[in-house]
């Protein structure tokens, strides 16, 4: 009796299957409208460049393509339709939308196809921009790794859960401010797009395991707290299909936790690698330099010796000749010696 009244009362998507993952679709005009005027942006950009004879890596371009369309699949697809029905579908949004997508993203360089895409005029003032004390303090590796952190903790124990839930607006700020909060991240650490002051990979290496720390905190307080968040809401839904809330809170920190940590794998063998190219980069210029001083040194040598004065053959002490210190020999030898 009561599951009959609880499913009368229920108007959410039906019961959730991992086929209405990709069948179902909703629309979300602003990331629509965002993904779309950055698409064409981009394309657009690398087509100028492309022109000016600059060569561009089409591993970039795939991937900000792959991060733009992730970023709609998220939103529009199973996963928006069932963001506001299961708590574990917002958990899978949060690791995406933070991410994995500002990883694709950045991994694109999107910052230099707007910088070098630019009139000339322009160009010159977006770079200013990008070397600005405010992108320095963005990029400064403290804050930003705040926004990273930050973020998922303030989702889910502030206001801002329930009014995801409830508000258009507060929903929608969610879908675009964990992809630009993401982007703060990822653009310093990658540095394939310019940035205010570059930061050993090193550095980034350490950060990620700090964010993995943080990531299984969060995901231990949500699986194994006995709070259950917004409980007011789950109880007005109403939905009569799949696991409890509590359970479905459960699955949600165990997404974050261990999601959370296998999307930063990529990012963590992207900084290794950048630091062994570091490494080998440094070395060959190392090498270099000190063939050019040996060089140096060699030939200023040779020049110093074709220059020098001959200096006059006299024999060394030790190697004048005997007959000339022979008594009965000498007069017959030595300098005033003559014909008699």
């Amino acid at each position: 009796m009561i599951h009959t009244q609880l499913a009368a009362a229920y108007s959410g998507p039906p019961a959730w299957t991992f086929g209405r993952v990709f069948s179902s679709w909703q629309l979300e005009p602003v990331v629509l409208a965002i993904t779309l005027l950055g698409t064409v942006g981009y394309l657009f950009g690398v087509s100028r460049l492309r022109r000016a004879g600059t060569a561009w890596p089409v591993g970039r371009t795939a991937a900000f393509l792959l991060g733009m369309a992730l970023w709609v699949f998220t939103t529009c697809a199973g996963l928006g339709v069932y963001e506001k029905v299961l708590f574990t579908d917002r958990a899978v949004q949060s690791v995406l939308l933070l991410m994995v997508v500002p990883l694709l993203l950045a991994m694109g360089a999107p910052v230099t196809v707007l910088v070098e895409a630019a009139p000339e005029g322009r160009r010159e003032r977006l770079r200013a921009a990008v070397r600005g004390r405010a992108a320095q303090v963005l990029m400064f590796p403290l804050v930003s790794t705040v926004l990273l952190i930050v973020p998922p903790w303030l989702l889910y124990f502030s206001p801002w859960y329930r009014l995801s839930l409830t508000s258009t607006g507060f929903n929608i700020l969610f879908h675009v401010a964990f992809v630009l909060l993401g982007l703060a991240y990822f653009w310093p650490r990658l540095q394939i797009d310019p940035v205010a002051r570059h930061y050993h990979p090193l550095l980034g290496v350490a950060i990620t395991v700090a964010e993995v720390i943080f990531d299984a905190a969060l995901g231990f307080v949500l699986v194994f707290g006995s709070t259950l968040l917004v409980p007011h809401y789950w109880a007005e839904l109403g939905r009569p299909w799949g696991m409890s809330p509590r359970t479905d809170q459960s699955w949600g920190g165990a997404v974050l936790w261990g999601l959370g940590d296998i999307a930063g794998v990529p990012f963590l063998v992207a900084l290794i690698v950048r630091v062994i190219r570091e490494e080998r980069a440094r070395t060959i210029e190392v090498d270099l330099q000190l063939d050019q001083e040996t060089a140096a040194a060699k030939a200023a040598k040779t020049g110093a010796a074709r220059t020098a004065e001959p200096a006059a053959l006299e024999p060394e002490e030790g190697m004048r000749p005997w007959w000339l210190d022979d008594p009965n020999l000498a007069h017959r030898y030595g300098p005033s010696s003559g014909p008699s």
